[in-house]
């Protein structure tokens, strides 16, 4: 069984390599055409574009490996049905559940990779690709994001900024609060319910705002509520908002840990945030998924189970991305909790994929 597992390994891993290059491969050269007008009209030289790309191939790599998984899987197997190998196996005792264990390590080993890759490389590359975009991609486009939410900001280690949402062309901010420490103690607290940036002026404007002081005791010792507009000064500009902000794409687990507990602090709502963080795990057991899938996928027909299950597994790794997309858009409108929006598909492919597993033909 040994030189089995091997020969199958093997196998699996070579398709595994063709199909993660042929894959990323793809990605690159669509993107490219998606965007090659957008890299002229901004006269963007070409080391940067490379430079583009050195950086958006870490999640290139992260999104094709489960479609490269599921595609070794159907093939591996696949080819050992099509040369009767399958056959002889079967008739030594070999069942489907043994030929499947080499496969399952091998998808715990590859999600394990996955999620170390995010949280390393993946969040990485976005960061120095949006930095790429907003300092070379001045046009609009449909990748520049025009509208920011959850935003919090330090400044000068005293002062702690948080915008629930932000517009970049309007420079007009909504559910504004803005804390003042001294001695790391809470000195000064305003809300406001928005604030817009006028050029001319340097200067922001208060709408519906109010401000409270506190003494060192953390006693509130004045309070002032405005509702009209009020001009207003602080170290903050809306470079400073559209700039420094990083989306949950750029941070990795840990950094999204962080960012969260800032946010609950300040009263922001974080629930994508949370989604995304959930999702940053979920992600990566994505490999172990399609290799439940896969392994059926080709054995359950007799006849054509290779082009049987090179055709359904296409199916299935589309449908699967488009159900835990589905997934997150229902944590983010908060229609379900956001560990059950990362995990939805997840649990329900893999039941699915058990389920297909048991009635197959071992």
């Amino acid at each position: 069984m040994k030189r089995l597992d091997t020969y199958l390994l093997r196998q699996f891993l070579n398709i595994l390599a063709i199909g993660l290059l042929g894959f990323v491969t793809v990605f690159i050269v669509v993107d490219l055409i998606e965007n090659l007008d957008r890299f002229i009209d901004n006269a963007v030289p070409i080391g940067i574009i490379l430079k583009y790309y050195l950086f958006t191939l870490p999640w290139f790599i992260n999104i094709a490996l489960p479609m490269a998984t599921l595609i070794a899987t159907v093939f591996s197997v696949g080819l050992m049905v099509k040369r009767n190998e399958w056959t002889a196996m079967k008739a030594t005792g070999i069942s489907l559940y043994r030929i499947s264990i080499p496969l399952i390590l091998v998808g715990f080993v590859l999600s394990f990779i996955s999620y170390q890759f995010d949280n390393n490389l993946v969040s990485w590359g976005h960061e120095k690709r949006y930095s790429i975009e907003r300092k070379y991609q001045k046009k609009r486009s449909k990748q520049n994001r025009r509208i920011l939410k959850d935003i919090f900001l330090q400044k000068k280690e005293s002062t702690h900024i948080a915008l629930s949402k932000y517009r970049i062309n309007k420079k007009f901010a909504e559910g504004i609060t803005i804390i003042k420490l001294e001695e790391g103690k809470l000195h000064q607290r305003l809300d406001a319910k928005s604030m817009s940036w006028v050029d001319s002026l340097s200067s922001w404007i208060l709408s519906n705002y109010s401000i409270r002081t506190f003494n060192s005791y953390g006693v509130e010792t004045n309070v002032m509520i405005s509702e009209k507009d009020t001009l207003f000064s602080f170290d903050l500009t809306p470079e400073d908002i559209s700039q420094k902000f990083k989306s949950p794409e750029e941070l990795n687990y840990k950094e999204l840990t962080k960012r969260i507990a800032l946010l609950k602090e300040n009263g922001v709502k974080t629930t994508r945030w949370e989604v995304e963080q959930y999702f940053k795990v979920s992600f990566a057991f994505t490999n172990l998924i399609v290799i439940l899938f896969g392994l059926p996928l080709v054995v359950i027909k007799h006849k054509g189970g290779l082009s049987f299950g090179a055709g359904m597994s296409v199916f299935v790794i589309f449908g699967y991305y488009a159900f835990i997309k589905f997934g997150q858009s229902l944590g983010y409108k908060e229609v379900l909790e956001p560990l059950a929006s990362a995990w939805i598909g997840n649990v329900v492919f893999s039941i699915g994929g058990l389920i297909l597993l048991f009635f197959t033909r071992k």
